[in-house]
């Protein structure tokens, strides 16, 4: 997608389709709509009344052949009521752009900037999230259809006759249009079906995305490094495929002198059979997204360059598969992880926990600032807190904060749990350190506990994303049924705030 910005007339836009915003309850109308209304004396307000079009958020109203201007159609979006005017209204009407002019088969719509000025959000806030909206929104996962639905839409021209917005917005195109790049790439990973996407498929993205790119590097870890590394958690969940693991580290490095390390983990079972402890047929069929927290952070890296933050950022992740076979661990079977600890496993089916023991004692040693893990961990996440919103749990109530603030930011709802300590007694095990399950009640924290136990003294948080990772049903205008690319754009929120 193209995205630019001129500075212009609104009313004489030569556009196939021109999008403006209305605020819903406004004695008169404001801005682009008002100024249109305007010269069409008043019959634009006319047309909305007959048709009970208010401005409500998220709703559209289409007009053809608008004497006064120059688009040829005219798309009113609501943007609901002053006092609710937020980013995420922005990102919203972005995406009903995108779907007007997918639908009217226009290439290249022309937007104001809505929501800038007067309704509360900066020039570069308003670009961002409108572009952000309207690449997220653009997106598709058609590689397995034998017929393409092609686009005729091509990109985003945004305009505004404020001079000063120009200059201000053109940053915010940038960091919007690589918030919705970096998600996009994260969701092709989590949509592809897992009989094609296997741990070495991981290796493979890591290293196209380093490719060619001087501040990025990658190491791979084989089965045989890994049984040197005391790796006993990745080594054991994979017994089962016929598909090896591996562990990848990515490091990016900043041209400058970096401000802070920080580390970024992601789970990385590209398939979720259950092993041993297998699930009911129903529960598999969306299990293509267990990759979804190693996902999240190739996205974040496949955009990192271009973000270009101030700290230097390693990306960590174990890949397996956890398959049922002759080969496959069993319940009761004792594991070692690679900081030592032995962990006995009672389920096979939470075993991502069991790859995050060794990739969080790995990324320890690189001493970072914070670890950050991500991981579609628990059914018990989604049971607390729902669908759309995912668990954070810390041991440093400053990272939580910056984790709240920068999901905020980049519209992504997140919400802090507590590793309540007392807890703790529900992962004691009779024969090992530790056991991998806590018993049925409060399943997401006894498994963020079991994670603080790899993590030593070093500033982490967990964030469980097994509710938004993957929408079983559309969420909102740009995230319909399907991967979601959630946490990217936390990620990447929260390294520009470095």
């Amino acid at each position: 997608m193209d995205y630019s910005i001129s500075k212009g007339p609104v009313l004489a836009q030569e556009a196939e389709l021109l999008a403006v915003g209305m605020l819903q309850g406004e004695k008169r109308l404001q801005g682009a709509v008002g100024a249109i209304n305007d010269v069409m004396s008043g019959e634009l307000a006319r047309l909305m009344k007959a048709e009970k079009f208010e401005g409500e958020a998220g709703s559209v109203f289409l007009l053809r052949s608008v004497s006064g201007i120059e688009a040829k159609r005219l798309l009113v979006i609501g943007l609901g009521k002053k006092a609710d005017m937020n980013a995420e209204v922005i990102r919203q009407a972005g995406a009903a752009v995108y779907q007007a002019a997918n639908k009217l088969h226009v290439e290249m719509p022309v937007s104001v900037l809505m929501g800038a000025g007067g309704s509360g959000l900066a020039a570069d806030q308003s670009a961002r999230a409108v572009v952000e909206g309207f690449g997220l929104a653009a997106y598709a996962f058609d590689a397995y259809r034998s017929k393409k639905k092609p686009t005729a839409v091509t990109g985003l021209s945004l305009v505004s006759s404020d001079a000063k917005h120009v200059r201000s917005a053109k940053k915010g195109i940038e960091i919007g249009r690589l918030m919705a790049k970096g998600a996009n790439a994260a969701r092709d990973l989590v949509n592809t079906p897992g009989g094609d996407m296997y741990p070495e498929v991981l290796v493979n993205r890591a290293k196209e995305i380093a490719k060619g790119v001087g501040t990025i590097r990658v190491r791979v870890y084989d089965r045989e490094e890994l049984e040197k590394m005391g790796a006993g958690g990745i080594l054991g969940v994979g017994k089962g495929s016929e598909h090896p693991p591996y562990m990848v580290h990515m490091v990016y490095k900043p041209k400058t002198k970096a401000k802070k390390k920080v580390a970024l983990v992601g789970k990385a079972v590209t398939f979720d059979s259950g092993g041993l402890s297998l699930k009911p047929a129903q529960y598999m069929e969306a299990m293509k997204c267990d990759m979804g927290g190693s996902a999240a952070v190739l996205g974040a890296f496949s955009v990192i360059a271009e973000m270009a933050p101030k700290a230097e950022v390693h990306g960590i992740f174990g890949a397996a598969e956890n398959m049922p076979s002759g080969e496959a661990i069993r319940p009761g079977d004792v594991l070692t992880a690679m900081n030592g600890k032995t962990i006995e496993v009672l389920n096979t089916d939470a075993e991502g926990r069991l790859t995050l023991a060794d990739t969080l004692s790995f990324a320890v040693k690189q001493k970072p600032d914070f670890i950050i893990d991500l991981a579609t961990l628990t059914g018990a996440a989604v049971v607390a807190l729902g669908e759309e919103i995912s668990a954070i749990m810390s041991n440093d109530d400053k990272l939580s904060i910056q984790l709240m603030n920068a999901a905020e930011g980049a519209g992504e709802n997140m919400w802090v749990m507590p590793l309540e300590k007392s807890y703790k007694k529900l992962l004691k095990s009779e024969i090992a350190d530790i056991k991998n399950i806590g018993g049925r009640y409060g399943g997401s924290i006894t498994a963020g506990l079991f994670l603080q136990e790899f993590v030593g003294d070093a500033k982490w948080a967990h964030i469980d994303i097994a509710g938004p990772a993957f929408a079983e049903r559309p969420i909102n205008a740009y995230l319909p049924k399907g991967a979601t690319g959630h946490a990217v754009r936390t990620l990447l929120e929260l390294l520009r705030s470095i």
